[in-house]
């Protein structure tokens, strides 16, 4: 038979970083606002590890504009040759952020390694004063960025970095407290390389989360065979398979599937109520609205390929 297709047609209206833009632009209007204050702080202080801190808190400014362009982006609607529309510019935009943050860690981590054994001498003073501008400006983000850090990719990864700032900033805290204390000027190279060393595990995190949705791997925490069980439980279908489900961007899963019906149900009215049951099975249990189902009959199988899954 031919495809028949899931109610639910549309794809949704706003991806997950679409909702959350204005949350996104306060968190850039603070962080580019306290890349200033610690870049100054820096160069009055001869401490690299604010200016460190400050590097990571501009590629942060500069990976939530991308997401906030990104999103802008995929407003746009779908054409007949990008019958998605710009959605993936969401997960293209992820992947700048997660590169930029892993050159990021690179360069602080190379200079500071170069700085062992010869660190120039710290002002203190205004190192403190600016680590801790940096340390309130982050709370601050945190609290903005907390309830759609679940929802969306770019928030998400938005949400780690302004985290990973934080620790960054009590990382210089602490070295300039050190160095008050001790006078012992290595605490400022050390804990650049501690800023620049928690940076790489989180940008590995969201480059992996991004590499799953281009692969269109399956979402994580969907289970392929328990939706199958799901499907079959259904009045009137006896099979299902070629299951297929991925990621366009955040917030919005596809599904697709071949579903085998009994004969008794292969009738206009009969597939109508069918479609209504499985796309409410989907909605329901797995929250999943773009659905693609393709009604067959069981002598049909002899006409598939071998590919099932």
């Amino acid at each position: 038979m031919g495809d028949h297709h899931g109610h639910s047609h549309g794809l949704p209206s706003g991806t997950a970083t679409g909702r959350h833009r204005r949350k996104l632009l306060i968190v850039f209007l603070i962080t580019i606002s306290v890349v200033f204050v610690q870049v100054a702080g820096a160069l009055v202080s001869g401490s690299l590890a604010l200016l460190a801190d400050a590097g990571h808190m501009l590629s942060d400014a500069a990976g939530v504009s991308i997401a906030l362009l990104a999103a802008w982006i995929a407003t746009r609607p779908p054409t007949k040759r990008r019958t998605y529309g710009y959605q993936r510019a969401e997960v293209l935009a992820a992947l700048a952020n997660a590169v930029l943050l892993i050159i990021i860690a690179a360069v602080i981590f190379t200079e500071a390694i170069r700085r062992i054994g010869s660190a120039p001498e710290v002002h203190t003073g205004v190192m403190l004063w600016a680590a801790a501008i940096g340390g309130l400006a982050n709370l601050a983000s945190l609290l903005v960025l907390h309830s759609g850090r679940r929802e969306s990719l770019n928030v998400r990864g938005a949400y780690l970095e302004v985290l990973g700032d934080l620790l960054g900033s009590a990382a210089v805290i602490v070295s300039a407290v050190v160095i008050m204390l001790t006078g012992y000027q290595q605490a400022d190279t050390w804990a650049s390389i501690l800023i620049a060393l928690m940076i790489l595990p989180r940008a590995w995190s969201l480059l992996k989360e991004v590499i799953d949705v281009l692969l269109e791997a399956t979402p994580q925490g969907v289970d392929t065979e328990m939706i199958r069980d799901h499907i079959v439980r259904v009045p009137g279908i006896s099979d299902a398979h070629d299951i297929h489900i991925w990621t366009i961007t955040s917030g919005v899963p596809v599904f697709s599937a071949h579903v085998v019906v009994e004969d008794e149900h292969l009738t206009s009215e009969g597939m109508d109520r069918l479609l209504d049951r499985l796309t409410g099975c989907l909605s329901d249990h797995f929250d999943t609205e773009h659905c693609t189902f393709q009604l067959e009959p069981a002598s049909h199988a002899v006409h598939e390929g071998h590919q099932h899954a």
